[in-house]
């Protein structure tokens, strides 16, 4: 009696993958167009001078949330302190941190305590003290009660003096024209609400002074893959749906926006695990509801770095709470499904999320468990097994050679030839375990998405060549801030 659901079954997923690897070639021909055109043209390093020549630049105000930093905070404010551009501020911002983090800033930064009289344009937990450097005037620090990382972005963004601001992670670290070279497209499109940029890991890579100096590959295939990994989301899927006006994540490693515009939107969202891409899914929301213009994008030149988790465990970790976060967002904003009234976003993008890619594990292991199923039984026919192994494996084998090849032949990432050839291995073996060892870990965070809202879970650090004490640049992107039980943690959403 199961014979014709598992044959229609079959078919469905056929057509399932069929869909998803047309969508997913569509944004690497996108992507591959974005990278050489940007890369050529339009940053430019006589594009980036005429811009200060011309003093048309816009400040920036750039948030700092921090959760038990002591380790890496002060070599990421040195870092930020370093960046090339005329005019900005950075406001770090301490949740409620219970080790030395506040310590380490006042005495590396010579802080003064000094009252302060912010605006409450955002309700916040307590802000206990503010500081401002003797030695760095464009250093304020917050020192406030536990309330998340949402929380304390909020508390940042109601000291911010200036137009736009940045939202990153205390254990980034930012290339030092990155904020350069996103405050361009502002002054290019008045309509510009928020640019997110790229994300790179920073495994085995050596660090001087809180620049990266030298990328080698690493040694663990597990970091190796997840290289590869960045290099196709970014390059593929965010520029793809950048292209198309249907961006619906920011990084909340690196994500520079309109100060007005978030305001207007009501501000970070407290007590969700990904405060990122909900702000970005709602400022969309506001703006088509309002009828305004406005416009949210991606672009590949602002590089942000991260060093992403060593261990299976970590990893496991990271994923599952990016995919809660992701299941959360959609559910929050729910009624933009297949919704006309908010045009491509509620038709197209919002619509993708859903079945492509939350609920996507549960196809992908389905599909799994079917083939393992029929080739035991005998059910399954030799026809349907060649081509889901070619739908869902090796089509995206093709993909991620695409995206190797971007990253170390169009972006030079990494000189080294040998370097080169191992991320090409990685993406034969990346589906080798790795791919699936992701999904079966995404279909857990999608049956726990209800009973684990809102936690973040341990992450482990490691640190990165050439980064002595108080420089160590900590696992991944998505910043700690909010969870005062366990580790300090981090990650991106990639």
């Amino acid at each position: 009696m199961w014979d014709v659901p598992l044959t229609i079954y079959q078919y469905l997923l056929l057509v399932y993958f069929s869909g998803l690897n047309l969508l997913y070639g569509l944004f690497c021909c996108v992507g591959l167009r974005a990278s050489v055109i940007i890369f050529a043209r339009e940053f430019s390093q006589g594009s980036l001078r005429d811009l200060l020549e011309r003093d048309v630049y816009k400040p920036v105000s750039i948030l700092v949330p921090a959760y038990d930093e002591e380790l890496s905070i002060v070599g990421s404010v040195r870092s930020l302190l370093a960046l090339q551009f005329p005019e900005f501020e950075v406001i770090v911002v301490s949740d409620g941190s219970t080790d030395q983090t506040m310590e380490r800033l006042v005495d590396a930064f010579a802080l003064a305590e000094q009252p302060w009289a912010a605006r409450q344009d955002l309700p916040t937990a307590t802000v206990r003290r503010t500081f401002r450097s003797l030695t760095h005037p464009n250093l304020v620090v917050v020192d406030k009660e536990n309330g998340g990382k949402a929380d304390a972005l909020n508390a940042g963004l109601n000291l911010a003096r200036y137009p736009l601001f940045a939202a990153v992670d205390a254990d980034s670290m930012l290339d030092a024209e990155a904020i350069l070279r996103a405050t361009r497209l502002f002054v290019e499109d008045e309509t510009l609400v928020a640019v997110g940029g790229t994300i790179r890991p920073l495994n085995a890579a050596v660090v001087r002074d809180g620049r990266v100096t030298d990328l080698v590959m690493p040694k663990r295939w597990l970091e190796r893959f997840q290289i590869l990994e960045y290099a196709r989301a970014f390059f593929t899927g965010r520029s793809g749906w950048s292209h198309f006006k249907s961006l619906l994540i920011i990084s909340g490693a690196f994500g520079l926006f309109r100060r007005t515009a978030v305001l207007e939107a009501g501000g970070f969202l407290v007590g969700t695990v990904s405060e990122d891409m909900e702000l970005v899914v709602r400022l969309h929301k506001h703006f088509l509801r309002e009828r305004k213009p406005y416009n949210i994008r991606f672009t590949p030149d602002p590089i942000c770095w991260t060093e992403v988790p060593a261990d299976l465990g970590t990893l496991r970790r990271q994923r599952n709470r990016w995919h809660r976060g992701l299941c959360e967002t959609l559910w929050t904003h729910r009624d933009m499904l297949f919704n006309p009234r908010y045009g491509r976003l509620g038709m197209v993008a919002v619509p993708y999320f859903w079945f492509f890619e939350a609920l996507s594990p549960l196809v992908e292991m389905s599909g799994y468990v079917i083939v393992v199923f029929g080739i035991l039984t005998g059910f399954i026919s030799p026809r349907f097994a060649i081509l889901f192994v070619l739908l869902a494996v090796l089509y995206g084998m093709l993909l991620s050679q695409l995206a190797a090849g971007v990253e170390v032949f169009l972006s030079n990432r990494y000189p080294r030839m040998r370097d080169r050839v191992v991320i090409f291995v990685a993406a034969f073996f990346e589906f080798l375990g790795y791919r699936q060892f992701l999904a079966f870990e995404r279909t857990l965070a999608t049956i726990q998405v209800q009973w684990k809202k809102g936690q973040w879970g341990r992450m482990k650090r490691t640190g990165v060549q050439g980064s002595p004490p108080g420089r160590l640049v900590p696992v991944d992107e998505g910043g700690p801030a909010g969870d005062p039980a366990g580790e300090p943690k981090t990650e991106a959403h990639v």
